[in-house]
Protein backbone atom coordinates (compact mmCIF):
# COMPACT_ATOMS: atom_id res chain seq x y z
CA UNK A 1 0.00 0.00 0.00
CA UNK A 2 3.10 2.00 0.85
CA UNK A 3 4.71 1.80 -2.75
CA UNK A 4 1.37 2.29 -4.41
CA UNK A 5 0.53 5.56 -2.60
CA UNK A 6 4.42 6.88 -3.09
CA UNK A 7 3.94 5.92 -7.14
CA UNK A 8 0.71 8.08 -6.43
CA UNK A 9 1.91 11.16 -5.10
CA UNK A 10 4.88 11.15 -7.65
CA UNK A 11 2.72 10.62 -10.88
CA UNK A 12 0.45 13.82 -9.09
CA UNK A 13 3.74 15.90 -8.91
CA UNK A 14 5.59 14.70 -11.76
CA UNK A 15 4.16 17.46 -14.42
CA UNK A 16 5.46 19.80 -12.49
CA UNK A 17 9.25 21.22 -12.06
CA UNK A 18 10.82 19.61 -9.03
CA UNK A 19 13.33 21.26 -6.83
CA UNK A 20 17.12 19.25 -6.82
CA UNK A 21 16.48 18.82 -2.80
CA UNK A 22 13.58 19.90 -0.12
CA UNK A 23 15.37 20.92 2.87
CA UNK A 24 13.39 20.10 5.86
CA UNK A 25 14.17 21.37 9.42
CA UNK A 26 13.66 18.88 12.35
CA UNK A 27 14.85 19.41 16.53
CA UNK A 28 16.22 15.69 16.12
CA UNK A 29 14.08 14.87 18.47
CA UNK A 30 11.16 11.81 18.31
CA UNK A 31 8.43 13.08 16.21
CA UNK A 32 6.47 11.46 13.77
CA UNK A 33 8.11 12.78 10.84
CA UNK A 34 11.07 11.17 11.74
CA UNK A 35 9.59 7.45 10.22
CA UNK A 36 9.17 9.18 7.00
CA UNK A 37 13.32 9.96 7.60
CA UNK A 38 13.68 6.60 8.17
CA UNK A 39 11.80 4.93 5.23
CA UNK A 40 12.44 7.67 2.47
CA UNK A 41 8.72 8.20 1.95
CA UNK A 42 9.34 11.68 1.36
CA UNK A 43 12.12 11.49 -1.07
CA UNK A 44 9.73 9.11 -2.81
CA UNK A 45 5.99 10.94 -2.55
CA UNK A 46 8.50 14.34 -3.81
CA UNK A 47 10.35 12.66 -6.60
CA UNK A 48 13.27 14.28 -5.12
CA UNK A 49 16.19 14.44 -2.77
CA UNK A 50 15.04 14.96 0.61
CA UNK A 51 18.33 17.00 3.57
CA UNK A 52 17.01 17.09 6.84
CA UNK A 53 18.38 19.77 8.58
CA UNK A 54 18.64 19.33 12.21
CA UNK A 55 18.16 22.68 14.76
CA UNK A 56 18.69 22.91 18.42
CA UNK A 57 15.46 25.09 19.35
CA UNK A 58 12.76 27.41 17.61
CA UNK A 59 15.33 30.12 16.96
CA UNK A 60 17.80 28.21 15.22
CA UNK A 61 14.81 27.47 12.48
CA UNK A 62 14.00 30.93 12.13
CA UNK A 63 17.55 31.97 11.20
CA UNK A 64 17.91 29.42 9.21
CA UNK A 65 14.61 30.64 7.01
CA UNK A 66 16.14 34.17 7.13
CA UNK A 67 19.19 32.67 5.84
CA UNK A 68 17.51 30.88 3.35
CA UNK A 69 18.80 27.71 4.10
CA UNK A 70 16.01 25.47 4.49
CA UNK A 71 12.30 24.75 3.11
CA UNK A 72 10.15 23.23 5.48
CA UNK A 73 10.56 23.24 9.34
CA UNK A 74 8.39 21.34 12.22
CA UNK A 75 9.02 23.40 15.63
CA UNK A 76 7.17 25.04 18.05
CA UNK A 77 3.91 27.84 17.73
CA UNK A 78 5.55 30.53 19.98
CA UNK A 79 8.63 30.78 17.64
CA UNK A 80 6.77 30.42 14.48
CA UNK A 81 4.47 33.28 16.08
CA UNK A 82 7.17 35.35 16.66
CA UNK A 83 8.75 34.98 12.69
CA UNK A 84 5.63 35.90 11.65
CA UNK A 85 5.31 39.01 13.70
CA UNK A 86 8.75 40.10 12.43
CA UNK A 87 7.54 39.88 9.05
CA UNK A 88 9.42 36.43 8.19
CA UNK A 89 8.39 35.17 4.46
CA UNK A 90 7.09 32.21 6.06
CA UNK A 91 3.04 30.92 6.05
CA UNK A 92 2.05 27.67 8.35
CA UNK A 93 0.51 25.14 6.73
CA UNK A 94 -0.35 22.39 9.73
CA UNK A 95 0.03 21.40 12.72
CA UNK A 96 2.75 18.59 13.04
CA UNK A 97 0.95 17.90 17.03
CA UNK A 98 -0.37 19.74 19.92
CA UNK A 99 1.80 19.57 22.79
CA UNK A 100 0.20 17.67 25.35
CA UNK A 101 2.97 15.21 28.48
CA UNK A 102 6.05 16.29 25.90
CA UNK A 103 7.14 19.47 27.60
CA UNK A 104 7.02 18.95 31.27
CA UNK A 105 7.97 21.24 34.29
CA UNK A 106 10.61 19.13 35.98
CA UNK A 107 11.22 19.78 39.79
CA UNK A 108 13.55 18.65 42.42
CA UNK A 109 12.82 17.49 45.97
CA UNK A 110 10.22 20.04 47.76
CA UNK A 111 8.88 21.26 44.22
CA UNK A 112 5.19 19.54 44.25
CA UNK A 113 3.53 22.04 42.56
CA UNK A 114 3.23 25.21 40.94
CA UNK A 115 3.58 27.61 43.75
CA UNK A 116 6.76 25.99 45.47
CA UNK A 117 8.20 27.64 41.98
CA UNK A 118 8.29 31.21 43.92
CA UNK A 119 11.73 31.93 45.45
CA UNK A 120 13.46 28.82 43.58
CA UNK A 121 15.82 29.21 40.01
CA UNK A 122 13.78 28.04 37.11
CA UNK A 123 15.20 27.28 33.66
CA UNK A 124 13.65 27.58 30.38
CA UNK A 125 14.18 27.16 26.68
CA UNK A 126 14.06 30.87 25.45
CA UNK A 127 11.77 31.42 22.28
CA UNK A 128 10.07 28.37 22.85
CA UNK A 129 6.74 26.79 23.64
CA UNK A 130 8.31 25.65 27.12
CA UNK A 131 8.80 29.49 27.57
CA UNK A 132 5.61 30.49 26.60
CA UNK A 133 3.66 26.98 28.80
CA UNK A 134 5.95 28.38 31.69
CA UNK A 135 5.13 32.16 31.42
CA UNK A 136 1.05 31.02 31.08
CA UNK A 137 1.60 29.06 33.88
CA UNK A 138 2.88 31.26 36.04
CA UNK A 139 -0.54 33.84 34.86
CA UNK A 140 -3.08 31.46 34.90
CA UNK A 141 -1.74 30.29 39.01
CA UNK A 142 -0.98 33.92 39.77
CA UNK A 143 2.50 33.10 40.62
CA UNK A 144 4.36 35.72 42.24
CA UNK A 145 6.97 36.19 39.35
CA UNK A 146 8.76 38.61 41.07
CA UNK A 147 9.97 35.42 43.37
CA UNK A 148 10.92 33.67 40.48
CA UNK A 149 14.24 33.43 39.22
CA UNK A 150 13.65 32.85 35.60
CA UNK A 151 16.44 31.86 33.81
CA UNK A 152 16.69 31.26 30.29
CA UNK A 153 18.95 27.84 28.98
CA UNK A 154 18.76 25.88 25.75
CA UNK A 155 18.19 21.99 26.53
CA UNK A 156 21.87 20.86 27.09
CA UNK A 157 22.79 23.80 28.87
CA UNK A 158 20.03 23.27 31.42
CA UNK A 159 20.38 19.42 31.76
CA UNK A 160 24.35 20.73 32.67
CA UNK A 161 23.07 23.38 35.32
CA UNK A 162 20.53 20.75 36.76
CA UNK A 163 23.61 18.33 37.63
CA UNK A 164 25.65 21.04 38.81
CA UNK A 165 23.10 22.31 41.04
CA UNK A 166 22.35 26.13 39.78
CA UNK A 167 18.50 25.58 39.46
CA UNK A 168 15.83 23.70 40.85
CA UNK A 169 13.22 23.12 38.31
CA UNK A 170 13.24 22.96 34.31
CA UNK A 171 10.89 23.67 31.81
CA UNK A 172 11.80 21.82 28.73
CA UNK A 173 10.68 18.82 26.25
CA UNK A 174 11.80 15.37 25.68
CA UNK A 175 14.43 13.78 26.07
CA UNK A 176 15.49 16.24 27.97
CA UNK A 177 12.75 16.34 30.37
CA UNK A 178 13.87 12.44 31.13
CA UNK A 179 17.62 13.45 31.59
CA UNK A 180 16.18 15.83 34.42
CA UNK A 181 13.83 13.04 35.43
CA UNK A 182 16.72 10.63 35.47
CA UNK A 183 18.79 13.05 37.53
CA UNK A 184 16.83 13.31 40.36
CA UNK A 185 13.51 15.22 38.87
CA UNK A 186 9.91 14.91 39.06
CA UNK A 187 7.10 15.74 36.53
CA UNK A 188 5.16 18.49 38.47
CA UNK A 189 3.47 20.29 35.51
CA UNK A 190 2.40 19.41 31.96
CA UNK A 191 1.54 21.62 28.88
CA UNK A 192 -1.77 19.70 28.72
CA UNK A 193 -2.51 21.01 31.65
CA UNK A 194 -3.09 24.73 30.18
CA UNK A 195 -5.99 23.48 27.58
CA UNK A 196 -8.86 24.01 29.94
CA UNK A 197 -7.50 27.64 30.39
CA UNK A 198 -7.44 28.14 26.82
CA UNK A 199 -4.44 27.98 25.43
CA UNK A 200 -3.33 25.99 22.27
CA UNK A 201 0.48 25.34 22.37
CA UNK A 202 1.30 23.31 19.25
CA UNK A 203 3.99 22.48 17.20
CA UNK A 204 3.62 22.75 13.60
CA UNK A 205 4.75 23.19 10.17
CA UNK A 206 5.61 25.65 8.16
CA UNK A 207 6.81 26.61 5.06
CA UNK A 208 9.13 29.63 2.92
CA UNK A 209 6.52 31.34 1.11
CA UNK A 210 8.20 30.97 -2.17
CA UNK A 211 9.35 27.32 -1.94
CA UNK A 212 5.29 26.57 -1.32
CA UNK A 213 4.64 29.09 -4.00
CA UNK A 214 6.94 27.71 -6.82
CA UNK A 215 6.07 24.32 -5.76
CA UNK A 216 2.41 23.66 -3.81
CA UNK A 217 2.37 19.84 -5.19
CA UNK A 218 5.40 19.12 -2.87
CA UNK A 219 3.64 20.88 0.82
CA UNK A 220 0.84 18.97 -0.36
CA UNK A 221 2.26 15.26 -0.43
CA UNK A 222 4.69 16.47 2.83
CA UNK A 223 1.08 16.65 4.72
CA UNK A 224 -0.04 13.36 3.32
CA UNK A 225 2.96 11.81 4.51
CA UNK A 226 2.76 13.24 7.52
CA UNK A 227 -1.06 11.84 8.02
CA UNK A 228 0.53 8.36 6.78
CA UNK A 229 3.15 8.77 9.42
CA UNK A 230 0.74 9.79 11.99
CA UNK A 231 -1.92 6.32 11.17
CA UNK A 232 1.05 3.79 11.36
CA UNK A 233 2.13 5.10 15.01
CA UNK A 234 -1.26 4.83 15.83
CA UNK A 235 -1.23 1.57 14.19
CA UNK A 236 1.95 0.01 15.87
CA UNK A 237 2.75 2.88 18.47
CA UNK A 238 5.39 -0.10 19.48
CA UNK A 239 6.94 -0.36 16.19
CA UNK A 240 7.42 3.28 15.67
CA UNK A 241 9.02 4.13 18.48
CA UNK A 242 11.32 1.69 18.11
CA UNK A 243 11.89 3.11 14.34
CA UNK A 244 11.97 6.53 15.75
CA UNK A 245 14.28 5.43 18.31
CA UNK A 246 17.11 3.73 16.04
CA UNK A 247 16.68 6.87 13.56
CA UNK A 248 17.34 9.91 16.22
CA UNK A 249 19.52 7.63 18.82
CA UNK A 250 17.40 7.50 22.05
CA UNK A 251 16.26 5.21 24.07
CA UNK A 252 12.96 3.27 23.30
CA UNK A 253 11.20 4.37 26.30
CA UNK A 254 12.25 8.30 25.72
CA UNK A 255 10.67 7.85 21.94
CA UNK A 256 7.84 6.27 23.13
CA UNK A 257 7.55 9.04 26.08
CA UNK A 258 7.70 11.54 23.27
CA UNK A 259 5.27 10.38 20.72
CA UNK A 260 2.50 9.79 23.37
CA UNK A 261 3.21 13.17 24.37
CA UNK A 262 1.64 14.55 21.96
CA UNK A 263 -1.91 14.75 20.27
CA UNK A 264 -2.41 14.43 16.50
CA UNK A 265 -5.63 16.42 14.67
CA UNK A 266 -5.80 14.64 11.42
CA UNK A 267 -5.42 16.74 8.07
CA UNK A 268 -9.09 16.74 7.57
CA UNK A 269 -9.49 17.95 10.92
CA UNK A 270 -6.56 20.73 10.93
CA UNK A 271 -9.10 21.86 7.58
CA UNK A 272 -11.99 23.11 9.24
CA UNK A 273 -12.42 26.28 11.21
CA UNK A 274 -11.06 24.28 15.00
CA UNK A 275 -8.00 24.82 13.23
CA UNK A 276 -6.40 26.31 9.90
CA UNK A 277 -9.78 27.25 8.58
CA UNK A 278 -11.07 26.78 4.70
CA UNK A 279 -8.78 30.20 3.84
CA UNK A 280 -11.09 32.96 5.11
CA UNK A 281 -11.43 35.00 8.68
CA UNK A 282 -8.32 33.45 9.87
CA UNK A 283 -8.27 35.41 12.96
CA UNK A 284 -11.62 33.45 14.02
CA UNK A 285 -9.59 29.73 13.68
CA UNK A 286 -8.57 28.14 16.23
CA UNK A 287 -5.27 29.03 14.99
CA UNK A 288 -5.60 32.68 14.49
CA UNK A 289 -6.57 32.65 18.21
CA UNK A 290 -3.64 30.97 19.31
CA UNK A 291 -1.47 33.18 17.02
CA UNK A 292 -3.12 36.02 18.47
CA UNK A 293 -2.33 34.73 22.00
CA UNK A 294 1.06 33.87 21.60
CA UNK A 295 1.89 37.30 19.80
CA UNK A 296 0.35 39.12 23.12
CA UNK A 297 2.26 37.69 25.00
CA UNK A 298 5.58 38.04 22.87
CA UNK A 299 4.23 41.58 23.30
CA UNK A 300 4.14 41.54 26.99
CA UNK A 301 7.60 39.89 27.54
CA UNK A 302 9.64 42.01 24.85
CA UNK A 303 10.00 39.51 22.48
CA UNK A 304 8.30 41.64 19.88
CA UNK A 305 6.99 44.57 19.41
CA UNK A 306 3.20 45.27 20.02
CA UNK A 307 2.84 47.52 17.17
CA UNK A 308 4.31 44.92 14.43
CA UNK A 309 1.52 42.42 14.84
CA UNK A 310 -0.46 42.27 12.01
CA UNK A 311 -4.11 42.88 12.09
CA UNK A 312 -5.10 39.43 10.76
CA UNK A 313 -3.12 36.54 10.17
CA UNK A 314 -4.14 36.37 6.20
CA UNK A 315 -0.91 35.91 5.06
CA UNK A 316 0.24 33.89 8.03
CA UNK A 317 -2.06 30.57 7.87
CA UNK A 318 -2.53 29.05 4.69
CA UNK A 319 -5.04 25.70 4.70
CA UNK A 320 -4.71 25.53 0.83
CA UNK A 321 -2.56 22.33 1.20
CA UNK A 322 -4.13 20.62 3.72
CA UNK A 323 -7.27 21.00 1.94
CA UNK A 324 -5.59 19.42 -1.09
CA UNK A 325 -4.20 16.61 1.13
CA UNK A 326 -6.93 15.83 3.07
CA UNK A 327 -9.09 15.53 -0.74
CA UNK A 328 -6.47 13.58 -2.35
CA UNK A 329 -5.56 11.55 0.51
CA UNK A 330 -6.41 7.81 0.10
Amino acid sequence: MGFLLAVSLVSNISYAALPQQVRIAYSGGSQVIILAKADGSLDKAFGTKVQWVQFASGADALNYFASNAIDIANFGSSPATAGLVRKLPIEIVGVSGVIASYERLIGKGGINSLKDLEGKRVAYPPNSTSQYALDAAIKVYHLDRSKITLLPLRPAEMVAAWKRGDIDAGYVWAPFAQELEASGGHQVFATKDLQKDGYLIYNNYAVRKTFADQYPQIVSAFLRVHQQKVDEFRKNPEQAAEIVAKEVGAPVTTATNTLSGLEYPSIQEQATNAWLGEGQNTNNTGLGKALSKTASFLAETGEVRKRDIPANWDAAINSRYLREAAHSAP
